[in-house]
């Protein structure tokens, strides 16, 4: 596991990639660089970062895509992430959603600072640099954490996020809809589910998946759903402690959803007792929930048969077919 800031830790268990994600209102998130010099990550440290001397820069563990520094100056320590083959668009989102994490003054999120282009091509992302404890902290406090920032974060747009985004490294499409099962079955399930019948002409899957998409509706009787704003991509890998053991998540893919479908990758997260209990003080169960929870973990098992092959379509496929005799469909 990634124990570092920024560091790409997501989509498998046992395999690291990138998440970003974008908030619905841009009014307090970090903007691009108009201009920018040969160095535009140290110009920006020795000026807007209120630093006058870099004391030193060492490269952070792990990742598969971006190159990941700690930049220590004399006014504390940057996270830095770099990537020199891609545009500052996938930064730009990754600092967008988490300002509308950070802006709920609920659970712990590296605060971004600046991304921009680099000179000589590719792009960065300039955050704050959060000592990790030696633990993942109290999943208690978690729980009650990650249910106040479903509380705080709404969106009056509806269900989606005014960019398109990345899960893993799979496009995560999330037009504005106001309707939940609709965005559900079409921009999650549907868009994963052409995805494997385009890879791997998997047409049986494809059919199936679509047949159980056009018929969640009874799911979800007796159920309110508010447009809150989600991590996205909550596993193990992506939640950590700061060194006072308060719970701290990163590397989202945001959007703004039915909460529950933040459990989504929760076969992958660790989830106990004590963190349910208390995420419901928060925000109470509905009617339904136990009903709901696999097709959430659906999404997660058909992007990662997409990602990384067969091994997870037995599991996606037994999802499906378990539903389709559930519903009847």
């Amino acid at each position: 596991m990634i124990t570092h800031i920024g560091v790409i830790s997501t989509g498998s268990c046992f395999l690291h990639l990138p998440r970003h994600c974008r908030r619905s209102s841009t009014k307090h998130a970090p903007s691009a660089m108009a201009a920018m010099g040969d160095d535009p990550i140290r110009e920006w440290i020795l000026s807007e970062g209120k630093a006058t001397q870099i004391t030193g820069i060492r490269p952070v563990g792990g990742g598969c895509i971006n190159r990941a520094s700690r930049y220590d100056t004399d006014a504390g320590s940057f996270f830095v992430k770099t990537n020199r083959g891609i545009g500052p668009s996938m930064f730009e989102a990754e600092a967008l959603g988490l300002s509308a994490m950070y802006e709920t003054g609920s659970i712990r999120v590296p605060r971004p600072f600046k991304f921009g282009a680099l000179p000589t091509g590719g792009s960065y992302i300039i955050m704050e640099f959060i000592e990790f404890g030696a633990s993942r902290g109290d999943q208690s406090v978690l729980g009650r954490k990650l249910a106040e920032m479903h509380k705080a974060g709404k969106s009056v747009k509806g269900f989606g996020f005014d960019i398109d985004n990345t899960i893993g490294s799979t496009p995560q499409i999330n037009t504005w809809t106001s309707d939940w099962i609709e965005f559900y079955s079409k921009h999650r399930l549907g868009y994963q589910l052409k995805l494997a019948r385009d890879q791997y002409g998997d047409s049986t899957i494809y059919e199936r998946g679509q047949r159980l998409a056009k018929n969640i509706g009874p799911l979800f009787e007796n159920v309110v759903i508010e447009p809150c704003l989600l991590h996205g991509d909550l596993w193990s890998g992506n939640i950590s402690s700061d060194k006072n053991g308060e719970p701290v998540i990163l590397d989202p893919a945001c959007y703004y959803g039915h909460n529950e479908a933040e459990f989504g990758m929760s076969w992958c997260a660790g989830f106990g007792g004590s963190f349910y209990n208390a995420y419901f003080e928060v925000m109470p169960k509905q009617p339904g929930f136990e009903k709901r929870r696999d097709l959430y973990m659906l999404y997660h098992y058909l992007n990662h048969y997409n990602l990384f092959g067969s091994g997870y379509r037995s599991s996606a496929m037994s999802i499906i077919d378990d539903y389709l005799r559930m519903l009847k469909a």
